[in-house]
């Protein structure tokens, strides 16, 4: 997979874009969000606790969190999605996010079950807030038509955010046959009208 680290500088957009995801397990959602045309990097990493940043630490917290022995937020599980805003807006990459899982499930996306595994968007700025916000709006609409659930995805703003281990990034690239847990709901985005489409 090409990664934004790995375009010759001369190559690079004069200006990039970013926004973080938790859609359950990260090496489905890294795979999913790296299909988008236009989109440059998704790297794996944990997101938005008040704990340390690594593997480790949040599966041994969402143990504790589980026991009651704690109430310190955990991290989710979480693609940092890099992108070229000239190529691809920020709303068709939401539309992607929305599609490729199931956000009305909580804690949890398939068979992997805690707050680590939650549905949520982690912005920068008002602008993305608004747009994650909308986009919401217009999928619940869609699911509630479908006779779907209700929307748990969490909107906020990234406050904190650590690069997961190398072992982690690429992983479905390294490891065809692994596990991936996301099936999203079969709803699809109402059509944007008047959008164009991503351009490879």
């Amino acid at each position: 997979m090409t990664t934004f680290s790995s375009i010759p500088a001369a190559a690079r957009p004069a200006a990039t874009d970013s926004i973080v995801f938790g859609m359950g397990c990260f090496w489905g959602a890294e795979k999913r969000m790296a299909a988008i045309p236009g989109v440059l990097d998704v790297e794996s990493g944990y997101a938005n606790g008040e704990i340390a940043g690594t593997y480790e630490a949040v599966l041994a917290h969402e143990r504790m969190l589980q026991w009651g022995k704690s109430t310190r937020r955990n991290h989710a599980e979480v693609v940092k999605v890099t992108f070229d805003p000239a190529r691809v807006d920020v709303e068709h990459v939401l539309i992607q996010f929305w599609e490729s899982h199931n956000p009305t499930q909580g804690d949890r996306q398939g068979n992997d079950v805690g707050s680590n595994y939650r549905s949520a968007v982690y912005t920068h700025g008002d602008a993305q807030q608004a747009i994650a916000r909308k986009t919401r709006d217009t999928y619940q609409a869609a699911l509630t038509a479908a006779g779907r659930g209700t929307i748990t995805t969490e909107i906020a703003p990234l406050e904190s955010y650590f690069t997961a281990e190398e072992y982690h990034q690429d992983y479905l690239v390294k490891n065809p046959n692994g596990y991936c847990g996301l099936g999203g709901t079969g709803v699809k985005y109402p059509q944007v009208e008047g959008a164009a489409a991503p351009t490879a």
